[in-house]
């Protein structure tokens, strides 16, 4: 039991670390939002642009890569599986994703838009902080680690001995 927690201690944080890589990928890799501002109010530069849907879109594609990669690792490592060992994966996808949320918001564009818009003046385009609209990205990566994790195990896992079947006759009971 000791060795299974040791085992998901591990797991746990180094699938919570890997969402720094992945808040670093999504900053580099989504698209920005460009702002402008009249001098009274912040407006998007671009009606019709699909950047803010593209942000979300980008953070979701990669969680869904994160926990491909993770879920084949963490089974790689430990075949003989363990509940702690996948409750660790859940979390840690979890964990990871928020810390990626965490790492792209706060390493990305200015968060002060108001601010942001008038130090860069009336009518400039400027980036919009990079966020998540929709929250249910944050669970991309578990999800994903978890239905390849089963699959993984499904079709990998050392299997429990089949019993000998006897056939019914006189010596033997049914």
């Amino acid at each position: 039991m000791r060795s299974e927690l040791r085992r998901a201690a591990v797991v746990l944080v180094g699938v919570t670390l890997a969402g720094i890589a992945l808040g670093l990928l999504w900053l580099w890799l989504a698209p920005r939002v460009p702002l402008i501002s009249n001098g009274k109010a912040v407006f998007s530069a671009d009606s019709e642009g699909e950047e803010t849907a593209a942000v979300d879109g980008t953070f979701v594609l990669l969680a869904l890569g994160f926990g491909v990669l993770s879920a084949a690792v963490v089974f790689w490592f430990n075949r003989r599986g363990g509940i702690a060992v996948v409750v660790a994966l859940a979390l840690g996808g979890i964990l990871g994703s928020v810390l990626a949320w965490g790492t792209g918001y706060l390493l990305g564009p200015e968060q002060d838009v108001v601010a942001h818009a008038r130090a860069v003046g009336r009518g400039v385009v400027f980036d919009a902080p990079l966020g998540l609209r929709a929250k249910g990205a944050l669970l991309a990566w578990p999800l994903a680690a978890m239905i390849v994790h089963l699959a993984l195990t499904a079709l990998f896992a050392p299997r429990d001995p089949e019993p000998e079947w006897l056939p019914p006759g006189p010596d033997h009971r049914v």
